[in-house]
């Protein structure tokens, strides 16, 4: 066609995908809705220039693409097939740009080799927020693009608490096969090591486990020493953030906007929690606030 070759694509779901080849060397790759390429074993010989797919639908298909070298860096990726599943606006605007793609408006053309300005990918996000607001979701969703990810659990094993594991099983079905899961405290370590993206789900119980290595529940220990240790290991977790080469996704609690605790050490914690966010939030590119499971941006 006009000098095109064109090549049919087999998917692991229903439709077929297109190979669409230039007579100069540009290459596009369509995806139908719903649908990821299927087959990729081995890397590429060259990055896409276009693609263009169901990447809220189906955001595992972009990271099989660049676990394979399909899409790279220059690769420029186009959402399309967006129904009412997809969020509206700005919400899709910052899903979108996350994933290193954009929407563009029905009956666009599209010029491959003319890449416009897209907003950077952040490298390091807070997204906080109340119990049950729908932070995780918004956070993993930020990353469902990647072929590798680490999940960073801070909330460790609970033996003979049931309910805790149901909890920890949910999350681990949520998130895509290819993430790896790391149960530690050591945040500070693995920001400052090389590796794929981190998810780091959560800071208010990095914090608890911080507050028990120092005895900060006690107030006698607090005063005598709890407190400096207490400051010494958050300043060494906000400096890590701080000089991260990695793309990190933090998730942290709102403790503070309700119910005074009833207890000096509930309330230790209450203002510790919201000490270390705010040391947190200073040093991302962004951060969101989830309030029933819609995001605010507070930064970005």
């Amino acid at each position: 066609i006009s000098g095109h070759r064109v090549r049919a694509v087999p998917m692991d779901a229903p439709g077929t995908g297109y190979e669409v080849g230039s007579p100069d060397g540009e290459r596009l790759l369509y995806l139908p809705p719903g649908a990821a390429p299927a087959g990729l074993d081995g890397r590429v010989e060259r990055p896409y220039d276009l693609v263009v797919g169901d990447v809220v639908g189906r955001p595992d298909a972009v990271a099989r693409l660049r676990a394979v070298g399909a899409v790279g860096p220059a690769t420029e990726v186009i959402a399309v097939h967006l129904d009412h599943d997809a969020p509206p606006g700005a919400a899709l605007d910052r899903l979108l740009a996350a994933a290193g793609a954009r929407a563009v408006p029905d009956g666009t053309t599209l010029v491959v080799g003319e890449y416009p300005v897209v907003p950077d990918v952040p490298r390091r996000v807070l997204v906080t927020g109340g119990a049950r607001s729908g932070k995780s979701v918004e956070a993993e969703r930020r990353l469902e693009t990647f072929p590798e990810v680490v999940y960073v659990a801070t909330g460790g094993r609970r033996e003979g608490d049931p309910e805790w594991a149901a909890r920890v099983g949910l999350h681990r079905e949520r998130r895509p096969g290819a993430w790896r899961t790391e149960e530690t405290c050591e945040v500070a370590e693995l920001l400052g090591a090389d590796g794929p993206p981190l998810l780091v789900d959560c800071l208010s119980l990095w914090l608890t486990d911080a507050m028990d290595r120092v005895d900060a529940w006690e107030d006698v220990r607090w005063r005598e020493g709890g407190e400096e240790a207490l400051r010494a290991r958050v300043a060494e977790l906000v400096a890590a953030v701080r000089g991260t080469r990695r793309q990190v996704v933090l998730v942290t609690n709102e403790v503070g906007a309700g119910v005074v605790p009833a207890t000096p050490a509930g309330r230790r914690f209450r203002d510790e929690l919201g000490r270390l966010n705010a040391a947190v939030a200073a040093e991302c590119e962004e951060v969101l606030l989830v309030v029933a499971g819609q995001a605010v941006v507070l930064r970005g």
